[in-house]
C-alpha cells in the first residue's frame, strides 16, 4: 500500500476536508456551537495549510517540448561553430544547478 502521494490527491483531499468543514462551520454556527464551528474553521484554514506547503515543495509540472527546443539549440550552437561536448557539459550543469536550486 505504501505508494507515493501525488498533487492531485493532496488536493482531492483537500477539496473534501474544506468541503465537510465549512458544511461544518455552517451547521456550528446556526446551532451557536462556536467551539465547534472554530474548530472546523481551524481543521479547514490547516487543509489549506498542507495543499500550500505541498505545492511550495512538490516537483515541478513538466514543460512539454522543454527537452526538443534544448536539443535545437545545442545543434543550432554546434551549427556555429561550438564544441558539441562542451555545448552538452554546459547543458548538464545548468540542469544539476536547477536541481540544487529546486531542493
Amino acid at each position: 500500500m505504501g505508494g507515493a502521494v501525488t498533487a492531485r490527491g493532496v488536493r482531492a483531499a483537500v477539496l473534501v476536508v474544506c468541503a465537510a468543514g465549512i458544511a461544518g462551520m455552517i451547521v456550528a454556527s446556526v446551532n451557536d456551537r462556536n467551539g465547534a464551528a472554530l474548530t472546523f474553521g481551524l481543521v479547514t484554514a490547516a487543509a489549506v495549510v498542507c495543499l500550500i506547503v505541498a505545492t511550495a515543495v512538490g516537483p515541478l509540472p513538466p514543460d512539454a517540448g522543454l527537452d526538443e527546443r534544448i536539443e535545437a539549440r545545442v545543434a543550432e550552437l554546434v551549427e556555429r561553430g561550438a564544441d558539441p561536448a562542451a555545448v552538452r557539459a554546459l547543458v548538464a550543469e545548468a540542469a544539476r544547478l536547477g536541481q540544487t536550486r529546486r531542493s
